[in-house]
């Protein structure tokens, strides 16, 4: 049973069904981490390390997680092994409720933006490859369904792919899309997309931008000018600066994130392709150790299949049997 009961019953099964790969590898490892044990003791917490950095959890937060249920091992004096799915999943759900943003959308499951911020300015980061550009088709879909009046900006101007699968998207969905071509100034494009929402009063805005530039310092550069030149028009935007990283690399991931972070300001994160691996556990360490919300996640290929993240639905997804 869903701890909040917030989800529908469909994007439930969705997310269950998303995270099965996670939740199978995960719980086989901690299965044989614990064969012919009664009691956890050293021995137990350190096979349960291997499983969760193995998981790709990451070490700082595996090393905080341990750390923590040696704390209640030392307190309680008696834990068994039969409780250590119990003791997880509270430790578990107790990290990812401490992250709190402006952006966080842990308390429900729907794509509603601010109502003191129009047009929502959001630009979007992250590597080729990762789903950035499928990711803005399907936030501009969610947000179009929600009635929203929505517009594109297609500022990842190095690739023609990127431009015309945005401008696709646009179609498909029904929603403008501006864009200047290929090789040209994404600043531009970032500019007269806001300015076009404006106009047009639309409720948000969502900015493509470069996937790669040849080093950390062009991408730091570009993404300043970007926000720089989005400001002369709407000064507080971008209200948001989405990181999409795609979960099936694991620790990869978490590089990009580093890279990222250093680059710009990141707000919020959108972790796809969930569905498709064991490395579910992602979610949790970069959450944790970059302190930066999980707002979306992408359990499937469809475009409802984009959910909003409620923490305390994917940490009973993750540990339901």
């Amino acid at each position: 049973m869903a701890l909040f009961g917030l989800f529908s019953k469909e994007k439930k099964e969705t997310l269950d069904k998303g995270l099965e790969k996670t939740k199978d590898s995960f719980f086989s490892k901690l299965g044989r981490a614990v064969v012919g044990k009664s009691t956890v003791d050293e021995e137990v917490l350190d096979e349960l390390e291997e499983v969760l950095i193995t998981s790709d959890v990451g070490v700082e937060t595996t090393v905080k997680i341990i750390r923590r249920i040696e704390a209640r091992v030392a307190r309680d004096k008696f834990l068994g092994t039969e409780e250590l799915d119990r003791i997880l999943r509270e430790e578990i759900a107790g990290l990812l409720s401490e992250i709190k943003s402006p952006t966080d959308t842990a308390d429900r499951d729907d794509f509603s933006l601010p109502a003191d911020k129009r047009p929502y300015v959001i630009m979007v980061v992250g590597v080729n490859g990762v789903g950035k550009t499928t990711t803005i088709g399907k936030l501009a879909a969610q947000f179009h369904k929600k009635g929203y009046k929505v517009i594109l900006g297609a500022g990842d101007t190095f690739r023609a792919a990127a431009v015309e699968q945005l401008k696709l998207w646009g179609s498909r969905v029904g929603v403008p899309v501006i864009d200047h071509g290929m090789n040209t100034d994404p600043s531009a494009v970032a500019f007269d997309a806001v300015k076009k929402a404006v106009e047009m009063q639309a409720d948000v805005v969502i900015i493509d931008t470069a996937g790669r530039l040849h080093t950390k310092v062009n991408l730091m550069n570009e993404l300043t000018k970007i926000k720089r030149v989005v400001q002369k028009f709407l000064p507080e935007a971008p209200h948001e600066v989405l990181l999409v990283l795609d979960g099936s690399t694991g620790q990869n991931a978490f590089i990009q994130a580093t890279e990222f972070t250093k680059a710009t300001e990141v707000t919020a994160l959108a972790i796809t392709k969930l569905d498709g691996t064991a490395k579910g556990g992602v979610v949790i360490g970069i959450s944790d150790q970059f302190r930066i919300p999980v707002k979306y996640i992408g359990v499937g290929e469809r475009i409802d299949d984009l959910q909003t993240f409620n923490k305390m639905e994917f940490v009973d997804s993750f540990f339901k049997k």
